[in-house]
């Protein structure tokens, strides 16, 4: 058996070394039903062992909820899907339940729904992804009704410190993409997918700025072109695109779906990809493989990000006085067949 030093022990090295989750010790401390003896017997030699004396947490535990919601606003299936993966696996280790919901950040009630979900008693803790977790009205709402909250948000480093948080530097990755078209020789490379309303899009939408400016070439607001983060978009964006006067001979969709649908567009238009029109994605979702050529894109591990994004909540619900620290993600560069570089 591990020795223990200097700090108490706690629930979860009780866990940890009897192999079972906080729910499973809870209610073993709790004498609750539903435990088998063999169970129940490891439990106990590992408490005896570590001298561990219940806290008010696990207390508590026995009317505290053992439920966390998964709380989106995000027409990308791919990316829910990866995101609940993520938070399942590490639901299912720690015993916790997980709550799948779907909501419409620009409604008005959406504020009122979440603090009805939190006020059940049900649903102890938050994970909030973009654009819900960019609200910082929402999340001090939460916060105040004594709710744990994790968000996931784009930036360099977290926006503030009202409660822990995973940030991506989408900013970074978007320069990446764009200095690399650039070393491929392309000069004019159009954006698709600029949302100002949207961190993550602004975020890469800034690095391809910034990649521009360092390379001398002025932003052409033609090549900048609004549009939703789907496949039907990405065709629309690619359609105006390709009626310039000058076209692009490059093109970053601001994510993989974007992306997919400009390729369809340009095959619609008889036009080669990558010898034609080179075209990138952002993600490394199923359609940046799926497509022919195999679209080159930025990585974004999602299920890897969820999953911290779960620990992080579960802790927090489990330790409410030890506040886990932020944790930021890099993003990189997948290359593939969808660009080609330029001779002339």
């Amino acid at each position: 058996m591990e020795a223990m030093t200097g700090k108490k022990p706690t629930i979860k090295d009780v866990a940890r070394l009897a192999g079972v989750s906080f729910k499973t010790v809870s209610r073993v401390v709790n004498n609750e039903a539903w435990v088998s003896d063999e169970i129940k017997a490891k439990v106990q030699a590992v408490i005896e062992t570590l001298n561990y004396q219940p806290n008010r947490t696990a207390r508590l535990m026995r009317t505290a909820p053992f439920s966390l919601a998964f709380v989106y606003d995000n027409p990308n299936s791919h990316y829910v899907i990866e995101m609940q993966n993520g938070i399942l696996s590490e639901c299912r280790r720690k015993g916790f339940e997980l709550v799948i919901h779907p909501t419409d950040s620009g409604s008005d009630l959406v504020r009122q729904e979440l603090s009805t979900m939190i006020g059940s008693n049900q649903v102890g803790g938050v994970i909030l992804t973009p654009p819900l977790s960019e609200n910082s009205e929402l999340v001090q709402q939460l916060l105040a009704q004594q709710a744990k909250v994790v968000r996931i948000v784009s930036g360099a480093a977290p926006p503030d410190e009202l409660c822990p948080t995973i940030y991506v530097d989408d900013e970074a990755a978007g320069r990446a993409m764009t200095e690399y078209l650039l070393a491929q020789g392309h000069r004019r490379i159009a954006f698709l997918g600029y949302r100002a309303d949207h961190r993550s899009s602004v975020g890469r939408y800034r690095g391809y700025c910034a990649a521009l400016e360092q390379a001398g070439i002025e932003l052409s607001p033609e090549l900048v072109i609004s549009g939703d983060f789907t496949f039907d978009s990405g065709v629309a964006m690619t359609e105006q695109l390709l009626a310039l006067a000058e076209p692009a001979t490059a093109l970053f969709g601001c994510n993989d779906e974007i992306a997919a649908g400009a390729l369809f567009a340009a095959r619609m238009k008889q036009l080669a990809v990558p010898a034609d029109l080179s075209i990138v994605g952002f993600e490394n979702s199923p359609f940046s493989r799926q497509t022919w050529p195999k679209l080159t894109t930025v990585h974004q591990p999602n299920a890897d990000m969820a999953a911290k994004a779960a620990a992080m909540l579960i802790a927090l619900m489990l330790e409410p006085d030890e506040q886990p620290p932020h944790c930021g993600f890099h993003l990189q560069l997948v290359t593939r067949d969808s660009v080609e570089k330029l001779t002339k």
